[in-house]
């Protein structure tokens, strides 16, 4: 009896261990500057990190040189659905502060300057 219980409790445990946090997964970017990417995030650390797999312009795939960037950085669980981190803007190339909320399948992303004073949000689609 002991050992059933024992592995029904291991069987819990690593099942727990495996369930993928949240922000894991592929997601779609909103247009920006016309294009479209495809973001994998995945962990780094005790964070995520997200780095874009694929881009496009309207339907059309095609070879950015943004493929490959890593562009959500070190973003750490704060609760609630909640992240802290940094993005970087491919568009700028520049690293803002960044937050995301992560409800079912839409994230919210946002980078900011001048202490969050000053934000500029995009909403995205987990795909898979």
């Amino acid at each position: 009896m002991r050992t059933i219980l024992l592995a029904g409790v291991l069987a819990l445990a690593g099942g727990a261990a495996l369930a993928a946090d949240p922000i894991e997964g592929i997601w779609q970017t909103q247009p920006d500057e016309g294009s479209v990417a495809l973001v994998q995030i995945a962990p780094c650390g005790a964070a995520f990190c997200g780095t874009i797999t694929r881009t496009f312009k309207g339907t059309e795939e095609y070879r950015s040189p943004n493929i490959g960037k890593q562009i959500v950085i070190d973003m750490a669980p704060a609760g609630g659905g909640a992240y802290a981190g940094k993005v970087l803007r491919p568009a700028d190339n520049k690293i803002y502060t960044g937050k995301a909320s992560v409800s079912g399948t839409a994230m919210k992303l946002s980078g900011c300057v001048a202490g969050g004073l000053i934000c500029k949000s995009q909403s995205w689609t987990k795909l898979k």
